[in-house]
């Protein structure tokens, strides 16, 4: 792959990504705050991470759980004050740990002070210019601009009245691919680019390690707005890595060229600064050589690989990933990232079929990820081996429930349980239900009762994590793909091999000594079991 003579700290490490709402309390009123995850520091270090990335914490109205920003430069009351983020900086730094916060470039809230001067100012005002505000069509534009459909459901426009009445102008739609209260940006004014260099800048100088950027491949749209073609294709079922029907989509609002000079500008601004800042791109490409293309060399440093969260368990599929985003990425000379959660997909422990099956298979695949060059990702509470949870329709919180009437991503989004054995689980410091309330019966969860336990999955993690450092960086960033047979993912980096056996029947293992195992092996590696050797 050639980066082994980099020295970059995000290029081999792993990274926790913390839901705020969701972490840790420090005031009890129910909701994840930055006093929360600063006291809980202590508990990431020991798990062995070397960063985390923290979701948006900004001035918002809370309508997507701080994904619509009404102020890029200010830490909304709810989650504490900005010199509580600064104490949150200054904390992971002394523990050793590097801090990435997010960045919402693609929209902001309709709260924010642009918005609301845009929908004051009128049509064709400079004020409207800042976003994507278009005549409708049909009679009196009562129709949408175009046929283009919200992620979370329902039409991408919104229709606005003038607000000089008696004008005689038709009403104007605005662009929003999420919910209607975040307006898209219109990144061909040259206002919206030099507002967010502001922005980096501002987090830089507190001392931010580096960014995750949201919806990096949505900036920018085809400049004519035009329909999108439709086609008669199946959808793709949930964890299929299949990428014929995508690559064959018709998407004039996702990865449009232009965004690329958007990176550029960026990362002349991150290398102005000591320390290897650094940025990751949440971008859903159709394919790893459009996601490679945001890590060429002048571009953004790291792109989440989606492939390898998408793929299901199989070894066959498993190995076409990794071969592939090599093969992506071996001409821009980046680092792969592997992930198998977030907060916006059902946990991997469900995925993989729930149950001790699905928790045996989420361990295997997690140390075969681990066991990869490039970096590592991980959820909060994964380490606990939480599942995907059941959420009552009277507490989801999801904009897309509300817009479409499906579950949404409220179930990977419980606040974690600490200790007790009754909820709130010691999330905070009172009795009361979370903002999301947890299942009943976490107490053998909790990371109190895992702690103290050699067999829980919390203490594989740390295992895992801790092994991981012995090899991490001196292993090399080359892979030997080995043929075990169909069922059988393996591997040998360096002087580690290893192998996962995603069959239903024993293997023999290779030669050479178990390192770590994620469940019991006596000479063969059972079915859902992934060992390291030496």
């Amino acid at each position: 792959m050639g980066w082994n003579d980099q020295t970059e700290w995000w290029r081999h490490a792993t990274v926790y990504q913390v839901y705020v709402r969701s972490f840790a309390d420090g005031n009890g009123d129910g909701i994840g705050d930055l006093p929360g995850i600063t006291a809980r520091l202590p508990y990431l270090r020991d798990l062995g991470v070397d960063a985390l990335w923290i979701t948006p914490f900004y001035t918002s109205p809370q309508k997507d759980h701080g994904y619509d920003v009404a102020d890029y430069c200010d830490v909304d009351p709810l989650f504490g004050r900005l010199s509580d983020a600064d104490d949150l900086i200054a904390t992971a730094h002394d523990l050793g740990l590097r801090l990435i916060v997010d960045l919402v470039p693609n929209h902001t809230s309709d709260a924010h002070p642009w918005f609301r001067a845009a929908l004051a100012a009128g049509p064709g005002s400079p004020e409207r210019a800042r976003y994507l505000f278009r005549p409708g069509r049909g009679a009196d534009g009562a129709e949408p601009p175009n046929n283009w459909e919200s992620v979370f459901g329902g039409p991408a426009w919104t229709r606005v009245e003038d607000p000089s009445p008696g004008s005689g102008r038709p009403a104007e739609w605005y662009l929003h691919l999420f919910d209607s209260t975040q307006p898209d940006l219109d990144w061909r004014n040259p206002e919206v680019g030099d507002m967010f260099e502001d922005v980096l800048t501002f987090w830089l100088d507190r001392g931010v390690d580096g960014f995750r950027v949201d919806v990096a491949h949505g900036l920018f749209k085809e400049e004519s707005l035009r329909d999108q073609v439709v086609a008669d294709e199946p959808a793709q079922a949930a964890g299929d890595s299949s990428m014929v029907e995508r690559r064959m989509r018709d998407e004039p609002m996702w990865d449009q060229p232009e965004v690329h000079e958007v990176y550029r500008r960026w990362r002349r601004i991150l290398d102005k600064y000591d320390g290897q800042r650094m940025d990751v791109a949440e971008a859903w490409t159709q394919t790893p050589e459009s996601m490679a293309r945001f890590v060429r060399p002048d571009e953004m440093n790291q792109s989440f690989n989606f492939a390898w969260l998408l793929a299901p368990w199989s070894a066959q599929e498993f190995a076409a990933v990794i071969t592939g985003t090599f093969d992506a990425l071996r001409p821009v000379g980046a680092t792969p990232t592997w992930v198998l959660s977030n907060h916006d997909v059902v946990r991997h422990v469900t995925r993989y079929g729930g149950g001790a099956q699905g928790l045996a298979r989420a361990k295997a695949a997690t140390m075969t990820m681990l066991a990869l060059p490039g970096s590592s990702y991980l959820y909060q509470g994964e380490e606990l081996g939480l599942e995907q949870a059941e959420v009552e329709p009277e507490f989801r919180q999801d904009p897309s429930w509300f817009r479409t009437g499906e579950p949404g991503r409220d179930g990977c989004r419980v606040p974690l349980p600490w200790g007790g054995d009754r909820p709130p689980f010691a999330f905070g410091s009172g009795d009361g239900h979370p903002w999301i309330p947890q299942p009943p019966d976490w107490e053998a969860i909790t990371v109190e009762a895992q702690a103290g336990d050699p067999d829980s999955t919390l203490s594989f993690y740390r295992k895992a994590l801790s092994a991981r450092r012995g090899f991490a960086t001196s292993a090399g960033d080359e892979v030997e793909m080995l043929d075990l047979g169909a069922d059988v993912l393996a591997f040998r980096r360096g002087p580690v091999t290893a192998v996962l056996n995603c069959g239903t029947e024993p293997v023999a293992l290779p030669e050479g000594e178990v390192l770590l195992a994620s469940g019991p092996v006596d000479g063969t590696l059972p079915a859902d079991t992934a060992v390291w050797l030496g």
